[in-house]
């Protein structure tokens, strides 16, 4: 791998046990004929592997090398902050592994990689608002897949769903020794 690759993979989120997660219940809850939109979708992982069940995929993310690694990996891609450039009940399933780690006040956030990790002092501060916004591009049976970390408080999570009109379950999880993560599947209600 020439120096260059290198660089722009260090700056752009690489595929992990979370991702692995949330890719495996996106196939799962996934149909050919859906229109998913892989919100902050870094290397492209998750919106790749759905992209085998047929479904069409779409990947956002603000990070432009996050964007151009996505698109050499086959991805339609659109740099664009969360949900925010898509029109009204357009998209069948949204998956979204989000920034969840906490991070202390002060604490340096000032690069690429910072910003695909840091979810603010509660772990919460991207997730907050996605979830304000989401349920505006969900087709009326759409389905939001998220994972969450215990670091960032699920139960604060699915509190803030519930608040934002939606059911939630969980329909994966896996344990760390730091932490456990799960997948929660939102619909409307």
């Amino acid at each position: 791998m020439a120096l260059d690759d290198r660089r722009e993979r260090d700056r752009v989120y690489q595929a992990a046990e979370d991702s692995a997660l949330l890719a495996t219940a996106a196939v799962a809850a996934a149909e050919p004929t859906d229109r998913v939109l892989d919100v902050g979708t870094g290397s492209g992982y998750v919106a790749a592997r759905v992209s085998e069940t047929g479904a069409r995929v779409v990947g956002t993310d603000r990070n432009p090398h996050a964007c151009r690694e996505a698109r050499g990996a086959g991805i339609d891609t659109v740099r664009a902050d969360l949900t925010n450039a898509f029109t009204a009940k357009t998209v069948d399933l949204v998956t979204f592994n989000p920034p969840y780690l906490p991070t202390e006040p002060g604490e340096a956030v000032d690069d690429w990689m910072g910003m695909a990790l840091s979810g603010g002092e509660t772990g919460r501060a991207v997730i907050e608002p996605f979830l304000a916004d989401v349920g505006r591009v969900l087709a009326s049976e759409g389905r939001v897949l998220l994972l969450v970390s215990t670091l960032s408080g699920v139960e604060a999570v699915v509190d803030r769903a519930v608040d934002a009109g939606f059911e939630s379950e969980t329909v994966a999880a896996e344990s760390f020794p730091f932490e456990t993560l799960s997948v929660l599947r939102l619909s409307k209600r």
